[in-house]
């Protein structure tokens, strides 16, 4: 007769890291344009499993470059920076992607941010994979929870990036 223990053991431990896996939940998105090449995609990002993940990476058919920026304080200027290693998504917690702070970013735009539309956005995780989110555009949304209520991409100091081009 042989053993069944080592066998359930190894099935035991081999379903092991997909209960630890990141589960990861997006909420409360919404795009809008700074002008009529660049804008910007917020949300919450929220990862309801045991490990930690990455945000990696974005793309959209609604730009020819989609990146992933934050703002950094140079002396008295509030400059955006391209953030290549992309954002951590803590296991247990969420990141706020927001205006003034962390976000998608769309450079050179297929077409203007039309109010109430919707923009397909991939977002790919290191862990998750990829994850399709439909971000609708408000052009006039202010959330409570973001601070930075009068922060315009428009008229900031981007540094070396372009926006406006492929």
């Amino acid at each position: 007769m042989r053993p069944t223990f080592p066998a359930a053991a190894l099935a035991a431990l081999i379903a092991l890291p997909a209960a630890a896996e990141p589960v990861i939940e997006i909420r409360d998105a919404y795009a809008r344009a700074s002008n009529t090449m660049a804008g910007a995609a917020f949300m919450v990002i929220e990862n309801t499993g045991t490990s930690p993940d990455r945000l990696v990476a974005a793309a959209s058919d609604s730009a020819a470059r989609v990146e992933l920026h934050t703002h950094v304080m140079d002396g008295d200027v509030m400059r955006m920076i391209h953030v290549e290693e992309g954002f951590e998504i803590p296991a247990g917690d969420s990141v706020l992607l927001e205006r003034g702070g962390k976000h998608v970013m769309f450079m050179g735009l297929s077409a203007p941010f039309e109010d109430g539309a919707g923009l397909e956005v991939t977002l790919t995780f290191e862990t998750a994979g990829e994850i399709v989110v439909e971000v609708p555009v408000d052009q006039e949304r202010m959330p409570a929870e973001m601070g930075h209520d009068t922060m315009d991409h428009g008229t900031m100091d981007h540094g070396h990036a372009d926006h406006g081009g492929s």
